[in-house]
């Protein structure tokens, strides 16, 4: 189905440019009389119109001229580069491979920039002066976005200053992270709290009220137990008996008061009957493995270097 669509559209692409070029060829052709002229004659239609005299001025001919080079540089610009659907034209260029010559020609620019680490530990790296600095601004060009500026997240965006860590703090698990990216996912339980919405909405309030308890949090006291017992049905699989997570399976600390998303009730109640997704896009095809090895060391110290 998508070879299909994709040669549709490229058939597409195709009439259109080609009857580009002919309406271009045909407008020149009705103007062919300026080839015998040898001056510019204007003339008189006859329309007059309360003593103004309609007049046809003929296209100045350095206009024609300029015209017909354009007509002619466009059509080799066809002929020589993609433009008419999936042909890549003569010179079989493609905008995706310039961008990996690109990339190619700034990872050799820059390896001499990184050839002093080669070899280094992470350890050794986050505690390098210059190595910091510039896993800082890798930082502030690639992770800001999400983390902030000061590393420290937003809501649904982890903070990497403090030591807690849904997946794990080694080095390792960071440089994977960083080079293949993450699926955090929070599946939506509310089918599995009941037959009716009415049942299912109550049991995920308790025990929204039961793990906002658990943080230290106001809950309703009369709906803690029932909450709890809800817990241990649907929720302990991931977040365990004690609701103090797993890494094993990226689930989160039920009992700090560290939030990923919001310790709002309602936010709660939602995430449990709707789930949730937060995804961390991997950074090999944008960063360099010295790159990654850097930011890694960066993001690392984050939480050691204190």
């Amino acid at each position: 189905m998508g070879d299909f669509v994709n040669s549709g559209w490229s058939a597409w692409v195709t009439i259109i440019s080609i009857l580009g070029v002919v309406f271009v060829l045909w407008l020149l052709w009705t103007q062919r009389s300026w080839l015998g002229q040898k001056t510019v004659v204007t003339e008189d239609t006859g329309h007059e119109w309360d003593g103004i005299r309609e007049l046809n001025h003929p296209l100045p001919r350095w206009w024609i001229v300029m015209y017909l080079g354009l007509s002619v540089i466009g059509i080799g610009i066809m002929v020589l580069y993609p433009a008419l659907g999936s042909w890549g034209g003569l010179r079989g260029w493609s905008a995706a491979e310039q961008v990996v010559q690109n990339q190619q020609q700034l990872r050799e620019a820059i390896a001499p920039v990184y050839a002093r680490f080669e070899g280094m530990t992470t350890e050794d790296l986050a505690k390098d002066p210059e190595a910091r600095l510039i896993g800082e601004r890798l930082f502030l060009n690639t992770c800001a976005q999400c983390h902030g500026s000061d590393a420290r997240g937003s809501t649904d965006f982890p903070n990497l200053t403090d030591n807690d860590w849904l997946g794990g703090d080694t080095p390792e698990y960071i440089h994977n992270v960083i080079t293949n990216g993450r699926v955090g996912i929070m599946a939506p339980l509310g089918g599995a709290l009941g037959d009716t919405a009415g049942e299912q909405n109550a049991n995920a309030n308790a025990i929204a009220h039961y793990v906002r308890s658990l943080s230290g949090l106001s809950a309703d006291a009369t709906l803690i137990a029932k909450g709890q017992q809800q817990f241990g049905v649907v929720c302990v699989a991931c977040h365990g008996v004690d609701a103090k997570g797993n890494q094993m399976l990226g689930a989160p600390n039920l009992t700090d008061d560290i939030w990923l998303g919001s310790s709002s009730h309602a936010a709660i109640v939602r995430t449990i009957m709707e789930g949730r997704m937060n995804i961390m896009p991997p950074q090999k095809d944008y960063l360099t493995p010295e790159q990654i090895d850097v930011l890694t060391a960066y993001v690392w110290g984050l939480s050691n270097n204190k």
